[in-house]
């Protein structure tokens, strides 16, 4: 059994975070793709701003590794894994797109409509609950909801790894990533669903977006304009945006009932915690590359970002879950009622969340066997 160290070296002051995963002890390994014995999977540099922090959500079970991450990636763009191999995860998750898909309802394979709005995948690596109304704690439990749901890709874990056995290549990526005897007819026990839930979560976790204009701007290597200053100043500020999607990482894992309706066709987080204070909560998600990931909310009603801001300056419904911070004293719901021109400098200020070196990045795009 595998255990392991985190190893995190801060890099010139304040700029760069470089975590090695690498096992200690005298923990077995499998072969590297090459087939060696007695070598393993090599652990994966992740780098990434000190000022993102090191809170991060990973599992023991499941270390990143250059093979374990490599794998991963062709999965995530492998069309087998939908029961009549016409879907795969790149499908609701566009690399041009921030990982969305552009559509309110993402289509599985049967063509049916999924329930809620196809999240982006940023910077996943420091969420701890997942989907809009967090039930589930890891990227690995995460995976197997898609993957199995009956309108989504439709296929058992055992069914998909049933399809890539055939496949010597793939037989040989898993053995590289997770060890066992590729060639020795042992492609029952080198391909499994499980690994291929780990391998999906472990290349997920490496899809870090940290190089927008805004974050030029917090290393001192970008002058904001007057429009996007204002408009940082009123998203920390006055239009309290960042009491939900705070941070550098611009997000807080938080639920919030964030005023869309009175009435809810949507439950939310109820649906999980089983709580009335809970319904019409959603998750708070990152706002990086928000410009690229429209349409909005939950179900997407809304198509442009000039769309949502015009919610919360003017059309926040009153509800009994309402949250607080969209409340004023008299618990009556709060609309920001900003000018024109504010509402120009703080969709200015959004705009500078955009990574275009993440949504262009070689190492997150299709693969090629």
């Amino acid at each position: 059994m595998f255990f392991f160290r985190y190893i995190f070296f801060i890099v010139a002051a304040g700029a760069i975070v470089s975590s090695g995963f690498a096992p200690s002890g005298g923990g077995a390994s499998g072969p590297t793709q090459s087939g060696s014995a007695g070598s393993g999977p090599t652990p994966y540099p992740l780098k990434y701003p000190a000022y993102f922090g090191n809170r991060v959500n990973l599992r023991e079970d499941n270390p990143l590794t250059v093979e374990g991450v490599a794998l991963g990636r062709y999965l995530f763009y492998e069309k087998r894994l939908s029961r009549n191999n016409t879907v795969s995860c790149s499908g609701c998750h566009q690399q041009a797109r921030a990982f969305t898909d552009g559509r309110a309802f993402s289509l599985g394979f049967d063509g049916v409509q999924t329930r809620r709005n196809s999240m982006s995948l940023t910077n996943l690596l420091w969420v701890r609950q997942f989907f809009w109304d967090g039930r589930v704690g890891s990227l690995e439990e995460q995976a197997v909801v898609p993957l199995t749901d009956a309108h989504e890709m439709g296929q058992t874990l055992e069914g998909s790894a049933d399809k890539l056995r055939g496949d010597a290549r793939y037989r040989r990526l898993f053995a590289a990533a997770f060890g066992g005897d590729s060639e020795g007819g042992q492609g029952g026990k080198v391909v499994t669903g499980e690994r291929i839930v780990k391998a999906l979560a472990q290349f997920e976790r490496t899809l870090i977006s940290s190089d927008a204009r805004y974050d030029r701007y917090i290393r001192g290597d970008y002058q904001l304009t007057a429009s996007e200053r204002r408009g940082l100043d009123l998203f920390f500020g006055s239009a309290g945006c960042g009491r939900c999607h705070g941070g550098p990482k611009i997000f807080n894992e938080t639920y919030h009932n964030n005023g869309l309706d009175r009435v809810f066709k949507d439950s939310g987080r109820a649906m999980v915690t089983k709580m009335a204070y809970d319904r019409g909560r959603f998750r708070s998600v990152t706002l990086r590359n928000v410009e690229l990931t429209a349409p909005y909310m939950h179900d997407g009603r809304f198509g442009s970002l000039p769309e949502v801001i015009d919610h919360y300056n003017e059309h926040v419904e009153a509800s009994n879950t309402l949250s607080p911070s969209l409340r004023d004293t008299a618990q009556r719901p709060i609309r920001l009622g900003l000018t024109a021109v504010e509402k120009k400098d703080l969709l200015a200020f959004l705009h500078t969340l955009t990574d275009s070196t993440f949504i262009t990045d070689p190492r997150f795009s299709e693969p090629k066997f």
